[in-house]
């Protein structure tokens, strides 16, 4: 059957489409590369490369590597080719990020604010990420939208924070504010949110090991490549502890949005009290709070105090660690995949990941080893961050 006109057009913009993604998830690549990655001819690809840079969305930098002959032209997406804000929302604080095209962060701030259910700070809010917007002198027409990060269940489709525990609040709809800033947005759960941050790259085919940020407790160098991830798990250790599965190189949300909520699996019958209303949850014992309670609020503190070897520190540290490698465990033991320890006290674990893996040993008879457990490149941007990514993917849709 003869292909039709209109068919002809669809697959070339399509593979257009495809092609800028490709270059994105590699950050950066060759012609040939893309020929054999998406298995297009080289006449289609030079012609879809053509048609990126005339349009300001690839440009040519420098050579990238060979295995001999010519070096070949690198090709990356143009940073200024657009931007997206993400705003990540908490009980004491606003997060904002400006992610550039070639998924970097641009800038970001984070102020202290109380969150409070009302007209007055939400007109704060508009007013602070509109500030933080203009200080960064970007041509609005270049700024693809906003991705709002929120505590709590959500339901993205009515753009509405169904319930949170954290902020003690339900059916709060954002759809007032997002109109108000001007710009396409959209609403994540925050866990959901840093765990694009952190993985985004990690469960896509390009993901190349040399592009890798998180700490050396990670799979051998190599393997994503050669056989990229499409399950993994992601643990998110701030002032509330949560989570984020992938299945399928998917995110999976469950039935009714709540799938994830690790910080409320109980580890300890009968133990401490949580938030949510129960006892022994993994959130009693795992949260950022109780590791900034013990140095005055602070967890820079906290950590600095742990390394000068401060004996109340290092108690608390030991208890903290040891609450978490059971609670890593029974996770390794439910998915049986790689788990990524993110969030507040993720972005200090790297140093500690010997001490933590010593104690995971302790409960875990079935791995040789805990070469399946990451730490995250991220603090306190994650969430903020990851919310961003989603409309810098939405740019190459419009190529």
């Amino acid at each position: 059957m003869r292909q039709s006109p209109g068919n002809g057009m669809e697959l070339k913009r399509n593979n257009k489409i495809r092609t800028a993604k490709f270059i994105s998830d590699r950050r950066k690549t060759s012609k040939a590369e893309i020929a054999a990655g998406l298995k297009l001819s080289m006449p289609t690809t030079l012609a879809n490369v053509k048609e990126l840079i005339e349009a300001g969305i690839v440009v040519e930098e420098g050579t990238y590597e060979s295995t001999g002959g010519r070096r070949a032209k690198a090709l990356s997406i143009r940073r200024e080719a657009g931007y997206a804000v993400g705003v990540d929302i908490t009980n004491n604080h606003i997060t904002m990020v400006m992610a550039d095209a070639r998924k970097d962060i641009a800038a970001s701030e984070r102020i202290r604010r109380p969150y409070e259910n009302t007209p007055q700070y939400y007109d704060l809010l508009i007013r602070t990420v509109s500030g933080f917007i203009c200080r960064q002198e970007i041509d609005p027409d270049r700024i693809a939208g906003i991705g709002f990060s929120l505590p709590g269940i959500v339901d993205r489709g009515q753009d509405l924070l169904i319930r949170s525990h954290t902020l003690q609040v339900q059916n709060v709809s954002m759809k007032s504010v997002g109109n108000a800033l001007g710009y396409p947005f959209s609403v994540e759960n925050d866990a959901n949110s840093a765990a694009f941050a952190e993985l985004g790259n990690m469960i896509r085919p390009a993901f190349r090991p040399s592009d890798r940020s998180l700490s050396d407790y990670s799979l051998p160098a190599g393997s994503f490549s050669e056989n990229p991830l499409t399950d993994a798990v992601y643990l998110s250790l701030s002032n509330t502890v949560g989570g984020a599965v992938y299945m399928g190189g998917a995110l999976y949300r469950g039935g009714n949005y709540k799938s994830a909520e690790f910080g409320h699996m109980v580890i300890e019958k009968n133990g401490r009290p949580c938030y949510c209303g129960k006892k022994g949850c993994m959130d009693a014992y795992c949260s950022a709070l109780i590791l900034q309670r013990a140095a005055g609020g602070s967890l820079e503190k906290f950590f600095g105090m742990v390394r000068e070897k401060d004996s109340g520190a290092v108690q608390v540290w030991e208890r903290y660690l040891d609450a978490l490698a059971l609670s890593v465990t029974n996770l390794r033991m439910i998915f049986d995949c790689p788990l990524v320890l993110g969030g507040y006290v993720g972005g200090y674990l790297g140093e500690f990941m010997p001490q933590l893996s010593r104690k995971v040993m302790e409960y875990n008879n079935f791995d040789p080893d805990t070469s399946y457990l990451y730490t995250g490149k991220y603090k306190y941007e994650a969430s903020a961050y990851g919310a961003a990514l989603a409309f810098i993917d939405a740019l190459f849709e419009n190529v």
